[in-house]
């Protein structure tokens, strides 16, 4: 069918490039703006369904859910957002080593 399309196209190799690229973004752009929508209430993606029973009775409580009355709230960072550097109280100190002598074997 493509080599059908190729040879069908006129104005040589460069035409034929600039053909087909217009064939196709004419049929993404025909597919996107008119067939998808067309379709898209026949189709059963927003029939979702989460958890069990949930068509029984009346809604549960997610045990995810944030409280936002919590101290900190659902929008509280627990690092600073100004720099990559940590506080100084919270960096590490270096540790001090017990021997300032540097002990070179074979002596």
């Amino acid at each position: 069918m493509y080599a059908w399309i190729w040879r069908k196209l006129p104005f040589g190799f460069w035409g034929k490039l600039t053909g087909s690229l217009g064939l196709a973004a004419a049929t993404t752009a025909l597919l996107w703006y008119v067939v998808f929508p067309w379709a898209t209430p026949l189709l059963p993606f927003d029939d979702v369904q989460v958890g069990a029973d949930t068509q029984q009775g009346p809604a549960q409580e997610d045990p995810n859910a944030v409280d936002p009355s919590a101290p900190n709230g659902p929008d509280a960072i627990p690092y600073s957002t100004a720099s990559n550097a940590p506080h100084p109280s919270t960096s590490a100190t270096p540790k001090k080593s017990k021997s300032s002598s540097v002990v070179i074997p074979g002596d």
